[in-house]
């Protein structure tokens, strides 16, 4: 048992490597994501996204696994402007974890609703069984928790929860994982994602 702990830490300190150094961290996770072992517990937590549908009409590129492969390379370009570059990769490549456990198909209609809260609790799950550092778990997972904030607070939905938001992260960084989770998918525009999040900047009265 002992020797397959140090085999699992050194995997996620090699993910963490590719996540933080990698142009492309999507060529390296890719691989991996085919390997026997990522079907095994912590890691078939990333692996169940592979299998998870989502609505053609917001993301035509496919399943949870493709949109985030798309999110972790544009939060590579984008890690420079973030405060905490390990954080922000982190929570890009977490931010929909939550999406299997609440994925639903009624009707044709695929819905993940509250895969930020879920998410929140999966990423402290996946993290705690590799690092001891709760401050860093926290952050990532708070980053997931208000990823879909950007949505919530431009169109005035009941989702939100603002105050929190305040409290509780960084609401420059939720921007910026925001912006990478906009562009991520296929179809997107940049420049409208980019117009959106400044709006929410805006709302927040962020400077």
């Amino acid at each position: 048992m002992a020797e397959e702990n140090k085999n699992e830490e050194e995997l996620f300190r090699q993910m963490d490597h590719h996540l933080l150094h990698d142009e492309r961290p999507s060529e390296y996770l890719g691989q991996i994501s085919r390997e026997p072992w990522f079907l095994d517990y912590p890691f078939s937590m990333l692996g169940k996204m592979k299998e998870t549908p989502q609505s053609k009409r917001f993301h035509p590129e496919g399943s949870v696994w493709n949109h985030t492969m798309m999110v972790v390379d544009q939060a590579a370009e984008q890690k420079a402007k973030s405060k905490d570059a390990r954080t922000l990769m982190w929570a890009a490549l977490l931010h929909d974890i939550g999406k299997p456990a609440v994925t639903k198909i009624r009707k044709e209609k695929i819905t993940a609703y509250n895969h930020d809260a879920e998410g929140e609790h999966l990423t402290e799950d996946f993290l705690s069984c590799f690092s001891t550092d709760a401050k860093w778990i926290r952050e990532v997972a708070k980053l997931v928790r208000y990823h879909m904030h950007i949505l919530y607070v431009t169109d005035g939905l009941p989702f939100g929860d603002v105050d929190g938001l305040k409290r509780e992260t960084d609401i420059g960084e939720v921007a910026l994982l925001g912006l990478c989770d906009r562009i991520g998918r296929g179809g997107s525009v940049p420049e409208d994602e980019a117009k959106a999040v400044r709006l929410f900047l805006k709302k927040m009265r962020y400077k």
